[in-house]
């Protein structure tokens, strides 16, 4: 990563802090109704998901909108290339290694509470490797890097309860890995939850 990038969230790794991932978002315009609101955790409540399935209710951890509820739904997963990335003008950096982009598409959904942005809903979607490496999101501030079938989204657009919107989360993890499973982070006193992807 250049010096035009800051991170919006901390890169995590088993065992250190590195990685990047850059959030982008696809053009999906919210629904105007959505199903029943999905039930909270449960004690003991399952932590695996499959892909297409939604989340328990995740409660926001903002100020601003810290009674509101909302789900995430990881739908799809595409490990691009490195025609992608230099197709894309993110500047790299030699320190970070050869990298690769993966691309998450997602619908959050609004349940209830305040109105929230969805820059702080998806700001907690991980990748983990194969290698066990997690890597978050990080946002460019000036000069954004741009993927062909990746649109970003405005992360201050902000959902009302019973919208949903449809993203699409760009991740950089170190080329010759691959992506094991998409993980939410819930702080650091409760387990990921976490989506799978076969083979």
């Amino acid at each position: 990563m250049s010096m035009r990038t800051w991170p919006r969230t901390v890169s995590a790794m088993v065992g250190a802090v590195t990685a990047a991932a850059l959030v982008t978002g696809c053009n999906g315009l919210p629904a105007k109704s959505v199903g029943p609101a999905s039930p909270p955790a449960r004690p003991g409540a399952k932590k695996t998901f499959r892909m297409g399935e939604e989340s328990w209710l995740q409660e926001s951890q903002k100020t601003d909108s810290k009674d509101a509820k909302y789900t995430v739904t990881p739908q799809e997963v595409r490990t691009g290339t490195q025609t992608d990335l230099d197709n894309s003008g993110l500047e790299k950096d030699d320190k970070d290694g050869p990298q690769i982009p993966v691309f998450v598409r997602s619908t959050l959904t609004h349940k209830s509470g305040t109105p929230m942005k969805l820059g702080d809903m998806d700001g907690d979607l991980m990748i983990r490797t194969e290698s066990g490496l997690r890597t978050r999101a990080l946002i460019v501030l000036m000069g954004r890097a741009k993927w062909n079938d990746c649109p970003s989204t405005p992360s201050e657009k902000t959902l009302a309860p019973g919208q949903s919107e449809k993203i699409c989360t760009a991740f950089l993890i170190p080329a010759g890995q691959k992506p094991a499973a998409v993980e939410l982070f819930r702080g650091f006193n409760a387990e990921p939850w976490e989506w799978p992807l076969a083979g």
